[in-house]
């Protein structure tokens, strides 16, 4: 039985709510009724309850035996201040440096220990390097991730008991993952070499913002062997500087004409 099933009594309507919205995270389109009943571990009339209000107030759409999010649900991730800054300052440079590359280019940033590719251009071999917009994916086993969690207090992030392995060269061991990111901050970028997924590389480097935290990373992904990570390496990073110098210089245009007010 899953701790949601096994602990209704103390979580409100509101988290049942969210323990449905959040099963969409996962999907790639629609789900069933009886699909979020198997995921949620919550009980069929509740969750038959709670899609009919969440359609009702839009936060999802019904398409016959199915469900999807709805525009409202849109419009609130659209307004979220950190995505949007990120997102709209991002953009340019990615399409830049994906055009300059050829190369699967994204954005991403560090949600507990997962990181979210907020945005992704897909290069010349995309179907073969599964990243997408809105996919989630653990912060150990993605260069994105490692370059976040690089230049982050670990103290604020709940590092998991176990970390899970996806490749012969995934690193799983707490002290070996603080020893790789330690060699991330001192040269600036991290690095992916088959570790999510056999085949697949990747570099990325981290995004500042205007407090000198690490909002998010750049990352260029592509087939081993065909992605030369060595010389592509600068171009990452340079493009992640670019995003972070747009974010502090927004924040020293908007300043002057607050305190004017």
């Amino acid at each position: 039985m899953s701790p949601v099933h096994r602990n209704e009594g103390e979580i409100t309507a509101v988290g049942r709510a969210a323990e449905i919205l959040k099963q969409f995270r996962q999907s790639r389109g629609t789900l069933s009724a009886a699909a979020l009943t198997r995921r949620t571990g919550l009980p069929k009339t509740t969750v038959y309850r709670m899609l009919a209000d969440l359609v009702r107030v839009g936060l999802l759409e019904r398409s016959g035996n199915d469900y999807r999010p709805g525009l409202m649900l849109f419009e609130i991730g659209e307004a979220v201040p950190r995505q949007r800054s990120l997102r709209e300052a991002a953009k340019l440079h990615l399409s830049t440096l994906h055009e300059a590359t050829g190369g699967n280019v994204g954005l991403a940033l560090l949600d507990g220990f997962e990181v979210i590719h907020l945005e992704v251009f897909r290069g010349q071999e995309g179907p073969l390097v599964p990243q997408n917009t809105g996919g989630r994916w653990p912060a150990h086993a993605s260069a994105s991730g490692k370059a976040i969690l690089a230049f982050s207090d670990l103290d604020d992030i709940q590092l998991p008991s176990t970390l899970r392995r996806f490749t012969e060269r995934t690193i799983v061991d707490h002290a070996e993952l603080v020893a790789e990111l330690q060699r991330v901050r001192k040269r600036g970028v991290a690095f992916d070499y088959q570790e999510a997924f056999p085949g697949i590389v990747s570099v990325a480097a981290p995004v500042f913002g205007p407090d000198e935290d690490a909002l998010g990373a750049i990352s260029l992904a592509g087939v081993a062997g065909r992605l030369d990570l060595a010389r592509l390496d600068a171009a990452v990073r340079t493009t992640a500087l670019s995003v972070s110098r747009e974010l502090v210089l927004a924040r020293s245009v908007v300043r002057p004409v607050l305190k004017r007010r």
